[in-house]
């Protein structure tokens, strides 16, 4: 009887043992199975994180679109090391193939903790050939989409590139990041017996949305010659930087703006390699702080035109020097005129007359004149990093800082706000905010980029037409004679400034013998189409006259042409 229940108790406990672990599977199969599946997916499943359709920014070639930058799909090369057998040998011959250093191959391959290791992008066709020939095991190939500027140097510092870590960098790429960008997608892969990779390719994608694509208002034609005459410049005048910028002066539409010297933002990575060289990536037009010159004497002029201190008529007399606070000022070369008209002051670009003309109108009006010509802010241009410089010694209202502040001396400015302060000039007295995008195409939704334009007239229309016939008698009797064109009333003023020892990073005061060449000028002026600023860095010549004049000349002639605009006169 006592045999009988230790026997029967037994049996009980594994009856009640059996019942639990069958109500634990039950319960694992059924209640938790969709948990369980979960893990299990998730330890045979791989999800990489891809950058995916970015949009795509475009240009003009007169009513057709070109590329600028694109989505392209290249093959890679990757790895999964567990699967990889003889590493040595497959590091040799990989390293061979790729162009790469076999030990830094066989670092990544002996890393089995990874079962994805990227070991070159941007395959060559050559290379992928090579690579099915070799089919070793667990070194594979893969399809990606990445950044490709089919243009390559041309407008390099206007697109800026997309960094390594997939944010755009500089220029459009740079200031429209969030507009290109796309929703993240994720590549899919599965895991086999042992953890190796067995399944990986580009048709996974989880779907995502195409970032917004840029159209542009650069036109292709102009843009290439401003650039091939920049590198001309280099050629002929040795120039050490120079910038070319084109445009709608009623707008502020931006139809060419070249920068020299330039990179390949495909290839942006090697220039990155050198600290130093970091500098080829800025926009000098909107990143350059400069001195003018005489370039400047039109705006000093404007604004005792608009005050009717002056008038294009108005006289004084040159005596060569002009004493300013205990300094004097000399004319270019030291020259003297005797007696000239505000006119002639421009046709000769005369120092001492800029001075004249500043001090007719004070301090405290002339630097609300510039204020109104926006020197002292940004233009609010559509690009990465625009800058600008306070000037606050220039403001602390020294009548020596004004008077050399005339004529475009001591006081510091960007190329584009230099063009922007010549529009109103040419438009009849407006500000305009200069942009590159013209449209943005976000799916099924076209918006079209309206021109920003001042309500208020920071000069009359009469200021703005006086000053246009004493520019064109610049032109037609002045200093600036080698931009004539036949036919055609071209309105311009040189610029010839020194470069102060500061800017070049030399501890000591005053300017060194370099300098900065520029030309600004637009047609046809009493309508202009265009405007035109062109701005060399050093070049081997004495004044503008010689160096940016015969460039402006060049472009402004093929642009005529270009849009077959009409003569203001007969031959």
């Amino acid at each position: 009887m006592m045999k009988n229940w230790r026997v029967n108790l037994i049996l009980i406990f594994l009856f009640l043992f059996g019942a639990t672990i069958i109500g634990r599977l039950i319960y694992l199969q059924i209640f938790d199975r969709q948990l369980y599946k979960a893990l299990a997916l998730g330890q045979q499943q791989l999800l990489i994180q891809v950058q995916e359709k970015r949009g795509e920014v475009f240009l003009k070639d007169r009513e057709n679109l070109l590329p600028l930058a694109i989505n392209k799909t290249w093959q890679f090369c990757y790895s999964s090391p567990k699967e990889i057998k003889n590493k040595e040998e497959v590091a040799k011959k990989l390293g061979d193939i790729l162009g790469l250093d076999r030990d830094e191959i066989l670092e990544k391959i002996k890393n089995t903790d990874s079962l994805f290791t990227v070991l070159k992008h941007k395959l060559t066709e050559e290379e992928v050939e090579n690579l099915k020939k070799l089919n070793f095991v667990g070194i594979y190939l893969g399809e990606e989409l990445l950044r490709y500027y089919p243009q390559e140097f041309l407008l390099s510092q206007v697109i800026g590139f997309l960094g390594g870590e997939g944010k755009g960098q500089y220029g459009i790429e740079g200031f429209y990041d969030e507009i290109l960008t796309a929703e993240k997608g994720f590549l899919e892969g599965k895991r086999g017996l042992g953890g190796a990779l067995i399944f990986l390719n580009s048709e996974n994608l989880s779907p995502v949305q195409k970032g917004a694509d840029i159209s542009l208002s650069i036109d292709y034609n102009i843009q290439f010659l401003a650039e091939k005459l920049l590198l001309s410049a280099k050629e002929k005048f040795e120039i050490e930087k120079g910038q070319i910028i084109v445009v709608d002066p009623h707008s502020g539409k931006i139809l060419a703006l070249a920068d020299f010297p330039n990179f390949n933002p495909n290839r942006y990575f090697e220039e990155a390699e050198e600290e130093a060289e970091m500098e080829i990536f800025q926009n000098s037009a909107i990143q350059e702080i400069f001195e003018p010159g005489s370039v400047f004497k039109p705006i000093t002029m404007a604004a005792a035109l608009d005050q009717e201190k002056i008038t294009p008529q108005t006289t004084y007399i040159d005596k060569g020097v002009v004493e300013v606070g205990g300094w004097p000022i000399y004319n270019y070369g030291e020259r003297v005129h005797g007696e000239q008209t505000m006119t002639e002051v421009l046709e000769k670009s005369i120092n001492t007359g800029a001075v004249f003309v500043q001090q007719q109108i004070g301090s405290e009006i002339f630097l609300e004149y510039l204020e109104r010509f926006g020197f002292f802010k940004k233009t609010g241009i559509d690009l990465q990093e625009e800058v600008f410089f306070e000037n606050l010694e220039f403001k602390k209202g020294y009548e020596i800082n004004f008077a050399n502040g005339s004529f475009g001396q001591g006081i510091a400015i960007t190329p584009i706000q230099l063009v922007r302060a010549f529009c109103a000039i040419a438009n009849g007295g407006k500000l305009v905010r200069p942009y590159l995008v013209e449209k943005i195409v976000d799916g099924s939704k076209e918006i079209e980029i309206n021109p920003e334009i001042s309500e208020n007239f920071i000069i009359s229309r009469r200021t703005s037409s006086q000053l246009t016939a004493m520019l064109v008698s610049v032109v037609e009797n002045g200093f600036a004679q080698s931009a004539k064109i036949p036919g055609y009333f071209i309105a311009g003023k040189t610029g010839t400034a020194q470069i102060p020892f500061s800017a070049l990073e030399i501890e000591k005061k005053g300017y060194s013998e370099k300098t900065i060449q520029t030309f600004v000028g637009f047609a046809p002026a009493s309508d202009p189409q265009f405007l035109i600023l062109i701005k060399l860095n050093n070049p081997n010549t004495k004044t503008a006259e010689y160096s940016a004049i015969p460039l402006f000349k060049e472009l402004a002639k093929y642009i005529i042409d270009y849009w077959q605009i009409p003569p203001d006169y007969e031959l």
